[in-house]
């Protein structure tokens, strides 16, 4: 690959090391952006060090690392909000910046539309400047005539018509129609004013784009059409997602930001993902390599600095004085790694677990769905998908037995059914708690100790135990929330966004839990990776109504609706099959994609292996009658054409393999 995304070389920049803040500048003319040597920390503690990259026009690179690594803040700093202990960050001159924040900064005044306009003040000022003159001229006054001319022109080098054309398409695609393009900002709920702060970044079209977290508050629609929209952006993007399906959709490079290492990869996250493994477990090898030649050395100087090899040991002292010794490789998710989600063992529940008859709901008005019946089985994974707003979440409730007095329909819960709920607003949390409080208030038998112990599993450490909730990130609510509720034995779950503020790592652990799970769960989830590896059975709202597929979430598009009142023939199936099913597909994909990456791989060594014998007879050629040479060169021949044949043989039988 080129080298964008490697480090960066600072000659040529006429920048102070110790220059934090973004510098516009013309000597930036290849990279769009260039970050050198960034370093950043609170106190003595040091965040991230040494990260550097470039960013071209046209390149989309995702930044990954667990929650807390310090992703939101190397944005800040390349956006300007934060200032770097150390390093550059060199911004091409004129190119404008667009970011958007997890926060979701926006004012209360005005309408939808006004906020969407809010960056376009000179084409807006140009427009009530040209309505006022469009009434002016029905009079037929000359200059009136001249003026409107002239604005219009204006308009038109603005590119008014077009922005507004591309603001309704932005609009439309993020769930705002022309009746809520009308809208007070004032009245939106968190999830609408998520998308419109996406929208108003959108919009602005900036040379570079950063995006932290752009698919919380999206559909499964909305999502698509903005990997759709992402991919065909002409300027550079960088983006921090816990959604694996978006990463690989739009990022065809992948940044991983560890505490002492920044690491650049040329592939998309599932590739990195493997890739990253391969390369820990080599450096970790050479490393021990080298430490065994370092201990056999040292016993070999301490037994002869003192006899006859006292000069092959002093020799050998200084070689090992001079010699750098490889550290342990960081393994930047190894803290991910230890959050460990394992259910509380529950009583089995009867068959039959959930029979609803006649659902219907309405919520401000409109009317979401009528007339449902649904029957859910012990052992079912029930997916409910569909766009914003068409009443996923009130389903879910519904089911739970959490719906409004006033919603239609019953439902019939099984036998020995111990229900367990996860809340996508974390409402099961009391923000003047601390994490300990919140363990002991459903298992008061436990005390500090333990509880901290407890904790730990879910990566609360030291004094964070005694914080209050008020005080947490969405992640650590998550991940206090889903310690209570797998702390009780619970043979029902019923989850409401669960990985939404979960790092990568924690929502595959979380995946890996559920699919183990012994009971039922009913979910809600726009995270495709985790609906395709968790659930057995969906119901998806559809312009026309609800429709139930059996199987999961990954033969959406290929299965026959059934009726939702039905037993599915899946639900029968034996779990220790199913769990069987789900681990021979997951290893035959991760051996498809190892295929995969070794072919490319190849490639490669074939093109180079082909490169090096046309030089090898170049060099022969040259070396006329020198036999000496001429035998060096023959002997490198026969070394790299022995080589290129067995490539090629495994070339070969892979792509057979592939294509088969």
């Amino acid at each position: 690959m080129p080298g964008p995304l490697t480090a960066v070389d600072p000659i040529g920049y006429q920048l102070a090391k110790r220059r934090s803040k973004p510098v516009w500048t013309d000597d930036c003319i290849m990279s769009l952006l260039q970050v050198t040597d960034i370093a950043f920390g609170y106190g003595a503690e040091r965040l991230f060090r040494d990260v550097s990259f470039r960013l071209n026009a046209g390149e989309r690179a995702a930044l990954v690392a667990p929650n807390g690594a310090g992703k939101t803040t190397l944005l800040r700093i390349i956006a300007g909000e934060l200032t770097a202990d150390d390093g550059t960050v060199v911004i091409r001159k004129e190119a404008t910046v667009g970011f958007y924040r997890q926060s979701h900064e926006l004012g209360t005044e005005g309408t939808v539309l006004d906020a969407l306009l809010s960056s376009f003040q000179q084409v807006l000022a140009i427009r009530a400047e040209l309505d006022r003159a469009r009434e002016l001229a029905a009079s037929g006054e000359p200059t009136d005539l001249t003026r409107l001319s002239r604005l219009e022109e204006q308009y038109q080098l603005a590119q008014g018509d077009e922005l507004e054309r591309r603001i309704q398409m932005i609009a439309q695609h993020l769930g705002f129609d022309n009746r809520a393009l009308q809208r007070p900002v004032a009245s939106l709920s968190g999830g609408e004013r998520g998308r419109l702060h996406l929208g108003i970044v959108l919009a602005q079209r900036p040379d570079l784009l950063m995006l932290d977290e752009p698919t919380n508050h999206l559909d499964l629609d909305t999502i698509s059409w903005l990997e759709s929209h992402l991919t065909e952006y002409p300027g550079a993007v960088l983006v921090v997602s816990h959604d694996r399906a978006f990463l690989d959709n739009v990022c065809p490079h992948t940044l991983e930001l560890g505490h002492k290492t920044f690491r650049s990869y040329p592939l998309t996250y599932t590739d990195y993902a493997i890739a990253r493994k391969e390369i820990l477990e080599r450096e970790e090898a050479l490393r021990e390599r080298q430490q065994a030649m370092i201990d056999k050395t040292e016993e070999f100087i301490r037994k002869n600095i003192a006899g006859q090899k006292t000069k092959q040991a002093q020799s050998r002292r200084r070689m090992l004085e001079k010699l750098e010794k490889l550290e342990r490789p960081e393994d930047v998710w190894q803290v991910a790694q230890r959050v460990q989600f394992r259910f509380s063992p529950a009583p089995r529940s009867g068959d039959i677990v959930l029979q609803a008859t006649g659902l219907g709901a309405r919520r401000g008005g409109i009317r979401l769905f009528h007339n449902l019946d649904l029957l859910v089985r012990r052992g079912e994974r029930l997916a409910i998908v569909g766009p914003n707003g068409c009443g996923k979440t009130t389903l879910l409730n519904l089911l739970a037995g959490t719906g409004k007095p006033e919603d239609d329909g019953t439902v019939k819960v099984g036998a020995n059914v111990f229900p367990g709920i996860f809340d996508q607003h974390l409402g099961s949390l009391e923000l003047s708690h601390s994490a300990i409080d919140e363990i002991r208030s459903v298992r008061g038998d436990m005390n500090e100790d333990v509880t901290r112990a407890y904790l730990s599993r879910f990566r609360f450490w030291g004094d964070q135990p005694f914080q209050k909730v008020a005080s947490m990130s969405g992640g650590e609510r998550s991940r206090l929330a889903l310690a209570k509720l797998l702390l009780e034995p619970r043979n029902v779950l019923f989850l409401d966004e669960p990985t939404n503020h979960l790092d990568i790592f924690a929502a595959e652990i979380l995946e890996e839990a559920l699919i183990h799970f012994e009971g039922t769960v009913v979910l809600v989830s726009h995270d495709r990776r985790f609906l395709e590896n968790v659930s057995s059975r969906v119901l998806a709202f559809r312009t026309d109504g609800i429709e139930v597929f059996p199987g999961g979430y990954g033969q959406l598009d290929v299965q026959t609706p059934v009726d939702p009142a039905a037993s599915c023939p899946a639900d029968t199936e034996d779990r220790a099959q199913r769990r069987a099913h789900f681990e021979a597909n997951k290893a035959a994909s991760r051996a498809q994609q190892r295929k995969e990456r070794r072919f490319r791989e190849l490639e490669e060594l074939i093109d180079q292996a082909e490169k090096d014998l046309a030089r090898i007879q170049r060099a022969m050629m040259e070396a006329g009658d020198d036999w000496e040479k001429l035998a060096k060169w023959t002997a490198q021949q026969q070394k790299i054409e022995t080589d290129l044949a067995y490539f090629m043989k495994e070339w070969s039988e892979l792509g057979d393999e592939l294509t088969s």
